[in-house]
């Protein structure tokens, strides 16, 4: 597998990300990116509610959060996103409206797979969900 020689800019990061539709909808723009690590901002939107009452956001977007936001911890050692083999998600408080922070870094970098996590956070920081994931980093044939 090759690395990336030069740390890729948030800009260059965001353009890939942004490519999937999906993405676009999350409405994720990158704060940060350093060596390994990553911090995207996602847009509320009022889909993102499962319960009209309470008002809180269905888990899947925090599990999805969760999964990219690993991922893309791997872009600056790989430069593209890569595969999920496994994922983890704990979930640590209902998400309610407003814009979310996340979190990601890689644990373990290596030829084949690699280890990253990620925290999800809301607005006032508190933390919603975490996770961690084993990603595909081996070289695309």
């Amino acid at each position: 597998m090759s690395e990336t020689t030069t740390l890729p800019t948030a800009a260059e990061i965001e353009e890939k990300l942004l490519k999937g539709p999906f993405h676009q909808w999350l409405g994720l723009k990158v704060l940060s990116v350093g060596d390994g690590t990553i911090e995207l901002k996602a847009t509320w939107r009022p889909e993102m509610v499962v319960n009209a009452e309470r008002g809180y956001m269905h888990g899947g977007i925090l599990a999805t959060l969760v999964d990219l936001t690993a991922d893309w911890a791997l872009v600056s050692k790989t430069g593209r996103g890569v595969p999920t083999v496994d994922l983890r998600v704990d979930y640590h408080r209902a998400g309610m409206q407003g814009d979310l922070i996340a979190k990601g870094k890689v644990v373990k970098f290596g030829s084949t797979l690699s280890v990253a996590e990620a925290e999800i956070l809301s607005e006032d920081g508190k933390l919603l969900a975490s996770g961690r994931g084993v990603y595909m980093t081996a070289s695309p044939k």
